[in-house]
């Protein structure tokens, strides 16, 4: 069992809810990345979402794009993020470490030699915003080799028979993205989130898990009463934007917005169960 099925369930029997923090490697600085991270699990991040830099991204909104930007400024690259990951796994061999990025670092490593790497690395589960699952077959053959999961994207406008082709392929689990656009954009329809979820839920059983729009303690605790997981990144960027001029606050004020979302959604689940 892959550590991010073992994440779910312990999750499950304790009637609780995965928080997935994402952050950019490299930003704002390559040695803040590791300590982001251990900061994010002790707040209370059950799974870390790690974006690999790319200079011509398709779903991430400004506020990611930025992070990207001041990333490849540092020349930051895939090698350099799975030696972040090989860093954090000095500390840390528990907590499921995905990687969420685009498919052109992935084909110019080759796709063995990064399952292999990314493996030996520690990295749990690969998200690749632009591989269609038509296309995925070969990567997911390498990946899945070293018990690594394919992640896949669920849009509100995909269709059920797509939904079920994902659902197929998918492994660790299911990442919902909660509107229409990019990261960070919009307010969300919880009603249409309940929605969607459930006939996601009529294909698979794998944990869905929902990201985009989400920007706060309660919008976390909202959707951790119809998801899995909630999943959030340009709030966690904006934090350390905000804070980059006083790096001393930098980790403590980002962690500080994860422990929120974490107490809001165990409050809330609470709630449920009581």
């Amino acid at each position: 069992m892959s550590r991010i099925s073992t994440c779910f369930k312990d999750l499950h029997l304790e009637g609780r809810k995965a928080l997935i923090p994402y952050i950019t490697a490299g930003d704002p600085d390559p040695g803040d990345t590791v300590p982001l991270a251990h900061a994010f699990v002790k707040a209370g991040a059950d799974i870390i979402e790690l974006g690999v830099p790319f200079s011509d991204p398709m779903a991430d909104g400004p506020v990611i794009q930025r992070a990207s930007e001041r990333a490849l400024a540092q020349h930051i690259n895939l090698p350099q993020v799975l030696a972040m990951v090989r860093e954090f796994r000095q500390q840390d061999s528990k907590t499921p470490v995905v990687l969420m990025g685009y498919l052109n670092p992935i084909e110019a490593m080759g796709y063995q030699v990064f399952a292999q790497a990314a493996a030996q690395a520690g990295v749990d589960g690969i998200l690749v915003v632009d591989m269609p699952p038509e296309e995925a077959k070969a990567l997911v053959t390498e990946i899945t080799q070293f018990e690594m999961d394919p992640i896949f994207l669920i849009a509100p406008t995909t269709s059920k028979e797509r939904i079920k082709i994902i659902c197929d392929i998918a492994r660790g689990y299911v990442y919902y993205v909660s509107l229409k656009g990019v990261t960070g954009a919009a307010t969300l329809d919880v009603a249409s989130v309940a929605h969607n979820i459930a006939q996601i839920r009529n294909e698979t059983d794998l944990p869905i898990g929902v990201g985009f729009g989400i920007k706060d303690a309660e919008s976390a605790k909202t959707i951790a009463g119809v998801a899995d997981a909630v999943v959030v990144g340009s709030a966690i960027i904006q934090k350390i934007e905000q804070q980059m001029s006083r790096r001393s606050n930098m980790i403590e004020e980002a962690a500080a917005l994860i422990a929120s979302m974490r107490r809001a959604m165990d409050a809330e689940i609470n709630k449920v169960t009581s």
